[in-house]
């Protein structure tokens, strides 16, 4: 049985506070499902499963704040193939039955007297189909055993829950949270839109629907309302985090910086012919031919795409480019676009979009924040013409672009006005000297020369 541990999302996380669980006991998940939301200084991540296996014990009660490696859950491995949700191991494949069965949940047979195997009243059932049954509200009394001499399985249980929500209402996916903080705020889960993973409802979704102005939960309820601090509170804690990160980074990493200035006209003018050509919704920003260059240059250049650490460089698995994103409330975090060299422009355009959406509301996984390879800011968008950046731990350099501007240049012996970007490397001289950043600016300059390339 493995144990699914609080992650650290960020050199500069030592602690995470369980916000909300995703998942309850005996959930089937697979590698990379948001199984849990944790709480971090700069913001609110999914964190997804490292393995495939069953839900075990949940460990952890959400609002509490642990250190980085405590145990939250307990994941059981499942033999190869077992897929079917709650469907016990001892459970033989099929129950024996005079009729056709389908393969569909069916609703279980209600009766009135003990079934075979039930002697004298006595219901076959184990402390784990005991306990679910109580989670769910089934009258044990009422449902036909499948297993060996009438005993209950799990997926007894299940079908019967299933059974007693459809007179009423279909059921619906929520997060156990969620189904306490409805109870308590007397709402019905059928009218809460869910904004989880195939529309699981989620706490904040019932806080959400809940009427009145505020609407906050129980006071017995463990998970605390979304955002768990006064949004000041927040942001001194993100500055502080930030703070304290970006002065280990400045003490502890040799920097050293390049610039050049690169010439965007021509890829500024296929820019320009692309979008003419293209509908409004496959259209992109000169910010992502410089996203897909620094991405391609990194894959050519791979001492600066990776990580130091234990005294020695390792190279990243793919590059893993992490985008500078400034929040609303203040701070900035920069998640990873994940093999950003492979994705052509127009998917490389909407991962952008999604994953500032998804940063500035609290929406960022697990893998997006703690796997960034090199990172890359752009602060054109705010006029600035150069931004020489400090290196985000264990990365080895950032890239910085400032803002696209027009210069008079001397091309080809004749002096005209043309587009123009400062492209900045900030390095570890541990793992890298001024060569190797040059040859890597000078791989961003020969991709943009040549657009068609991107």
């Amino acid at each position: 049985m493995a144990e699914f541990t609080m992650p650290s999302l960020g050199a500069d996380m030592d602690e995470g506070t369980l916000q909300e669980w995703l998942v309850q006991p005996g959930d089937l998940v697979h590698k990379g499902d948001p199984v849990a939301v944790v709480e971090t200084a700069k913001s609110a991540i999914e964190v997804e499963c490292f393995a495939t296996g069953r839900m075990g014990e949940l460990l952890v009660e959400p609002g509490t704040t642990v250190p980085v490696g405590t145990p939250l859950a307990l994941i059981e491995p499942t033999a190869e193939g077992a897929g079917r949700p709650g469907k016990a191991e001892e459970e033989p494949p099929v129950r024996p039955a005079p009729a056709p069965v389908s393969p569909a949940p069916v609703s279980p047979t209600p009766v009135s007297a003990p079934t075979a195997g039930q002697d004298g009243g006595h219901i076959e059932a184990g402390p784990l189909v005991r306990h679910l049954a109580e989670q769910t509200g089934v009258d044990l009394e009422a449902v036909r055993g499948s297993g060996p001499g009438g005993r209950l399985t799990r997926t007894d249980v299940e079908r019967a829950a299933v059974a007693t929500t459809a007179a009423g209402q279909a059921r619906v996916r929520a997060t156990p949270l969620a189904r306490r903080l409805a109870a308590e705020l007397d709402i019905d889960l059928a009218t809460v839109t869910g904004t989880g993973r195939d529309s699981t409802v989620r706490a904040a979704d019932v806080r959400e629907a809940a009427p009145g102005p505020a609407a906050p939960p129980p006071r017995h309820v463990a998970a605390p309302t979304p955002p768990a601090h006064p949004p000041e509170d927040r942001t001194a804690a993100m500055r502080q985090a930030i703070a304290a990160l970006m002065t280990r980074a400045n003490r502890d990493i040799p920097h050293y910086y390049l610039s050049t200035t690169i010439d965007m006209a021509p890829a500024m003018d296929w820019l320009h012919e692309h979008n003419r050509r293209s509908p409004v919704t496959e259209r992109i920003l000169p910010a992502v031919l410089l996203l897909k260059a620094a991405a391609l240059a990194a894959r050519e250049v791979p001492a600066l795409n990776g990580f130091w650490a234990d005294d020695h460089f390792t190279a990243g698995e793919g590059v893993h480019l992490g985008v500078a994103v400034s929040l609303r409330g203040g701070g900035l975090v920069a998640p990873a676009l994940h093999d950003a060299d492979a994705l052509g422009l127009r998917e490389l355009m909407t991962g952008l979009k999604d994953l500032v959406a998804r940063a500035r509301t609290g929406r960022l996984r697990s893998s997006e924040v703690s796997d960034p390879t090199i990172t890359v800011t752009n602060l054109g968008d705010q006029g600035v013409e150069a931004v020489f950046g400090v290196i985000y731990p264990p990365q080895v350099a950032l890239v910085g672009f400032g803002r696209v501007v027009d210069r008079p240049c001397a091309v080809d012996g004749l002096l005209g006005v043309r587009p123009v970007v400062t492209a900045t490397l900030s390095a570890d001289h541990r793992a890298t000297d001024g060569a190797t950043g040059a040859h890597y600016l000078m791989a961003v300059d020969h991709l943009l020369q040549n657009p068609e390339q991107l």
